[in-house]
C-alpha cells in the first residue's frame, strides 16, 4: 500500500527534497499524497520543499505549479520545483547559478614576440582576431578548461602560467552573467592544426600588428597591453591544489605570485 505522504530526504536548512524516481506515483495519486504531505510539512514547521521531477514523471508539474510551487533549476533529465512554507519570513532561497564561467588563452611566443589568436567561423558580426577560449566545461578546473579550448581550436599545447584577468559582464548568454578569464600561457609547440568545425583562420601574429590591426577589437587590445605591463613585474594569480578538509575533495586555491621565465 503506497504511504499516505512523502518520505523524501531532510536537508540540513530543515527542507525536504522529493525525488520523483524514488517515489513515484500516478497524477491522481499524486495530487492527493502532495496536499496530505504539505499539510503535515507545515505542521512540522519545515522550511522549504523541494520535489525533483524527471522528464517521465512530468504530468506532476502542473499540480505542483496549481499548489504555488515555483520552478528553481532545470537538466537535460529533470526540473527542481521548490515551495517556501514559512511565512511572514522573506524566503531566502538561493538563485540557481546565474553566472557562466569562460576562459581565454593568451598564447605568447616570447622569443618572436608573436601571440596566437583567431578568428571563428560563425560570427554575428564581422570576424575579428581574438584570443583562442570558450566555456569552462561542469567539473572542469580553470587551467584544464584554458589549456583544452587552446588544443582544440589550434592543435597547440600549452603550459599554464597565470591569470592576468577577468572581465564581467551582465544579461549575457541566456540571459545570465558572465566571467571571462584571461590565461596567460606558454606554447609547447608552434604548428597550427585550426579546428575547421568551429574556427575560419588561425595564426601567430606579432603583438604590435595585433595592437594596431584594424580587426581587433580594442577590448582585447586592452588584453595585450595588460600582458605587456605583466611583463614589467611578472606577478600574476597561480594555481595550487589541494585538498577541502569538510568536504572531501580537491580544490583549487588562487593567490598572486612572481612568475619566472622559464
Amino acid at each position: 500500500m503506497a504511504s499516505k505522504y512523502f518520505k523524501g530526504h531532510d536537508d540540513h536548512y530543515n527542507g525536504v527534497t522529493i525525488d520523483s524516481n524514488e517515489e513515484f506515483c500516478t497524477p491522481e495519486e499524486f495530487a492527493h499524497r502532495l496536499t496530505t504531505s504539505l499539510q503535515q510539512w507545515i505542521q512540522i514547521k519545515k522550511r522549504t520543499i523541494w520535489f525533483r521531477v524527471y522528464l517521465a514523471h512530468s504530468e506532476w508539474v502542473p499540480i505542483l505549479v496549481k499548489e504555488g510551487f515555483k520552478f528553481h533549476h532545470a537538466r537535460q533529465e529533470y526540473v527542481m520545483l521548490y515551495r517556501w512554507l514559512v511565512t511572514g519570513e522573506e524566503s531566502n532561497v538561493p538563485h540557481y547559478a546565474h553566472t557562466n564561467l569562460g576562459v581565454g588563452g593568451l598564447v605568447y611566443n616570447e622569443e618572436t614576440k608573436e601571440v596566437l589568436v583567431i578568428k571563428e567561423k560563425y560570427s554575428s558580426k564581422t570576424a575579428l582576431w581574438k584570443l583562442p577560449g570558450g566555456y569552462v566545461e561542469p567539473g572542469e578546473n580553470l587551467e584544464e578548461a584554458v589549456k583544452r579550448e587552446i588544443l582544440e581550436e589550434t592543435g597547440v599545447q600549452t603550459t599554464f602560467k597565470c591569470i592576468i584577468g577577468f572581465r564581467h559582464v551582465h544579461d549575457y548568454a541566456f540571459g545570465c552573467s558572465d566571467i571571462y578569464i584571461i590565461a596567460y600561457l606558454s606554447p609547447l609547440n608552434y604548428n597550427i592544426k585550426k579546428c575547421e568545425k568551429e574556427i575560419s583562420e588561425c595564426k601567430w601574429m606579432k603583438v604590435h600588428d595585433y595592437l594596431e590591426h584594424p580587426e581587433v577589437h580594442e577590448n582585447n587590445k586592452l588584453i595585450i597591453k595588460k600582458m605587456l605591463e605583466f611583463f614589467k613585474h611578472r606577478m600574476g594569480v597561480t594555481v595550487e591544489y589541494a585538498f577541502h578538509p569538510v568536504l572531501q575533495k580537491p580544490i583549487c586555491v588562487y593567490s598572486i605570485s612572481k612568475i619566472n621565465n622559464a
